[in-house]
């Protein structure tokens, strides 16, 4: 586990997830919503976001978390050598993206750029949950399939397995340390 994407729809727990992961293996974290977005959620340009993250591709270890674009997420899943596929419920999402929005008027969302305008990026998580859903989720879940060939992949089916697989993960590092 040297180069890991996390990624799945919008509100599914992926920043979370990534912060533990990076605590407890020591990978460099990556989280693209800072990338691609500065202080305020103001958007770089296209060409500064795709030379970021190329250069973090070419990095020996990463864990990036995130969508991104949709010219970088798929070369980003191609060099990954382990997956991470949260793939939860719909319902779930839109809980979490609520409970998000709500709970961010007190304690601004972890992995979104500072000062990023919450209703306004809250709204936009809504919107990208039914096309994500519609339209990426079939096409995600055929590429883990596919992968598994070649690939260590976690396919992340509920707020359970998530917190099994971080368990499983912190048991095997700290096994190898011994």
């Amino acid at each position: 586990m040297k180069k890991v994407a996390i990624f799945g729809n919008a509100g599914g727990g992926k920043s979370t997830l990534s912060r533990q992961l990076a605590e407890i293996t020591g990978l460099p974290l990556y989280t693209l919503d800072k990338i691609k977005y500065r202080s305020g959620g103001v958007a770089v340009s296209l060409e500064e976001y795709q030379q970021a993250h190329q250069q973090i591709l070419e990095a020996d270890q990463w864990i990036i978390d995130g969508f991104g674009s949709l010219d970088t997420l798929w070369p980003r899943l191609d060099q990954a050598d382990t997956l991470v596929y949260v793939d939860l419920p719909i319902a779930l999402h839109f809980w979490w993206v609520t409970k998000r929005w709500l709970t961010g008027y007190f304690h601004p969302p972890m992995g979104w750029p500072e000062g990023s305008p919450l209703f306004k990026s809250s709204m936009s998580s809504y919107q990208v949950l039914w096309l994500c859903h519609r339209r990426l989720t079939p096409k995600y879940r055929d590429y883990v399939q596919a992968a598994r060939e070649t690939r260590t992949v976690y396919h992340l089916r509920s707020a359970k397995q998530v917190n099994q697989f971080v368990s499983a993960i912190a048991q095997e590092c700290k096994t190898q340390k011994l």
